[in-house]
This record gives C-alpha cells, sequence and structure tokens, in this order.
C-alpha cells in the first residue's frame, strides 16, 4: 500500500530559515533598526544605506565611514564636471561672539539650493572654520585685529579631523548637484571697550546662532549707552548694508549730495533728517570701521 502523500509542502517558519544561517529572528529587526539609524546620521538614500550596510554586515559604522568616501569622490566628480558654471547665488554668514565676529560668503548656483538645509550647514561649517582659525591666529594680540581672506585661504580651512573646506564643499556638490565655491571671509577682533554691531539683511529662518541671508555688515564702534548698545549697533550695520558706504569719512565732513559715499556724511537711513555723524553724536559715540558683503557681487 502506497504512502499518503500531502497535498501541500510542510510550512516552514521564515525565523527558523535564517536562524540556521545567523542568530534568530532578531537580525532582521536588528536590520531595519541599523538602516534608520544610518539614513538619520547620514541623510544618505535608502538605497545607498542598505547597500552599505550590506556591505559592511550591517556595522553602522563602518557603513557611514564608507557612504561618506562614496560620497566624497562623487562629490570631487561632480566638482570637477560643474567647475565652469557660475555660482552667483548663495547665502551671507554671520556670527557674533564675545569680542570677535566673522561674515563669511558662500555660493551656489540657484536660490532654491540657497534655501537648502545641506548648503546653509556648508555656511555654518565655513563661519566656525574661520572663526577657530581667527581665535587660533589672534591668541596672545592685543588691540584690533582684522584679517580678509580668500577662497585659496578658506578652503584650506579645516572642519573636523582630517577633513578640508574643499572637501566638504565637494561633498555638498556630490549631494546637491550644482557647483558650489566659498568667496570671501573678514573676521575681527576688538579691545575692550570697543564693540561689534551686526545686521544681516534677506535673512533665512534656520534654528541656528548664525545669521543668514543676502546681504550682511559689521560694524565696529565705540560708545554709546549700555542698555541700547546692541540696538545702536544693529542700526549701523543695517545703514551700511541699505546705503553701501564705501569710505569711513571723518565726523566733521560735509555732506555732498545723493552720491555721497562716505559713511559719516551720509543720511542716517532710519532718520534721513540727520547725517551718521549728528545721529552718532547724539548717542555718544564713534564708528571706527565697518564691512559690509552683498552676495553674488563683483569684488576686486
Amino acid at each position: 500500500m502506497k504512502p499518503e502523500i500531502p497535498l501541500t509542502p510542510p510550512q516552514v517558519s521564515v525565523c527558523q530559515h535564517v536562524q540556521t544561517l545567523h542568530t534568530g529572528c532578531r537580525f532582521l529587526a536588528a536590520d531595519k533598526s541599523s538602516l534608520m539609524k544610518l539614513r538619520k546620521s547620514t541623510g544618505y538614500t535608502f538605497i545607498n544605506c542598505k547597500k552599505a550596510l550590506e556591505k559592511f554586515d550591517n556595522d553602522v559604522t563602518q557603513a557611514e565611514s564608507w557612504l561618506h568616501e562614496q560620497a566624497q569622490k562623487e562629490g570631487w566628480s561632480k566638482a570637477n564636471k560643474l567647475e565652469g558654471r557660475k555660482a552667483k547665488d548663495g547665502l551671507i554668514g554671520l556670527f557674533v561672539g564675545d569680542k570677535a565676529a566673522v561674515m563669511v560668503e558662500v555660493n551656489c548656483e540657484t536660490d532654491f539650493v540657497a534655501r537648502n538645509e545641506k548648503f546653509q550647514q556648508l555656511v555654518k561649517d565655513v563661519a566656525y572654520a574661520t572663526l577657530a582659525h581667527h581665535q587660533s591666529k589672534s591668541q596672545g594680540k592685543t588691540g584690533y585685529v582684522k584679517s580678509l581672506l580668500e577662497a585659496s585661504e578658506l578652503t584650506k580651512l579645516s572642519v573636523g579631523e582630517g577633513v578640508s573646506l574643499a572637501d566638504q564643499v565637494a561633498l555638498t556638490i556630490g549631494r546637491l548637484g550644482e557647483n558650489m565655491s566659498v568667496k570671501r571671509a573678514v573676521m575681527l577682533g576688538v579691545p575692550a571697550g570697543w564693540h561689534i554691531g551686526s545686521y544681516v539683511h534677506g535673512g533665512v529662518s534656520a534654528p541656528t546662532d548664525m545669521a543668514l541671508g543676502r546681504y550682511g555688515a559689521l560694524v565696529v564702534f565705540q560708545g554709546g549707552k549700555e542698555e541700547s548698545r546692541e540696538a545702536l549697533g544693529r542700526k549701523l550695520g543695517q545703514h551700511v548694508v541699505g546705503e553701501a558706504p564705501q569710505t569711513l569719512g571723518n565726523m566733521e565732513d560735509l555732506p555732498c549730495g545723493e552720491s555721497e559715499t562716505r559713511l559719516l556724511p551720509q543720511a542716517f537711513l532710519p532718520d534721513p533728517s540727520r547725517t551718521v555723524a549728528q545721529f552718532l553724536q547724539g548717542q555718544e559715540a564713534r564708528v571706527l570701521d565697518f564691512v559690509r558683503f552683498q552676495c553674488g557681487e563683483v569684488t576686486e
């Protein structure tokens, strides 16, 4: 008598099969957890993160390192291809700390990318790297310190262990697909009794202690009433952004009409009935220096 043949094959648990290859059903959950963790920490695509985890047996640290390495290579490749494309848009980044300030300009091709968080992070990286460079160079120095850095100097600065700003720019190009460049930076350090006012126009809303926008100004001044000093610095910065003076001038200078390019004889933007010099006299203050950046402007 022939043995009965079952109509359906016996059901085998997926977990039983996985158990023979790994250490039980927990592997699947751990793999998904690692994938989510890697995506959150790197921002790379699901497919690339999955590929990296498979390559390194679910080791998140090794997978993340490999992803950054691949993105860097891809970024440099894209950067070389996009090198000839004009990058006239972008952002000004401005940070004012205790007796020190930095202002930087980083360019991209379109306003769309300028609003992207990854591009904004690049602007912050440039500003913080510039500030760190300023602090290391100005140690032990007293008095007023002012330093301007061009692209060739900026790209050599470090944003982390073994990572240069040039690498960071290439990485961001690889992620966003537009040509980008670090254009310039200014660093200011002031002694006791001096103050730095600042203003940014065309700002973008971002949760950061750094101001980002299309125009920026730093103003070095003395005096002013302590309780209103911050507002004074802001008003002076607002005037510099709006009226674009080219030189400082003297407190005794007389205004020469609408084409006036000296700061002190210009009509004060918040109150055109007075010159900047007259406004400062009322505040018992004096301006010592200023810097203005306009994103995309042609510089000498």
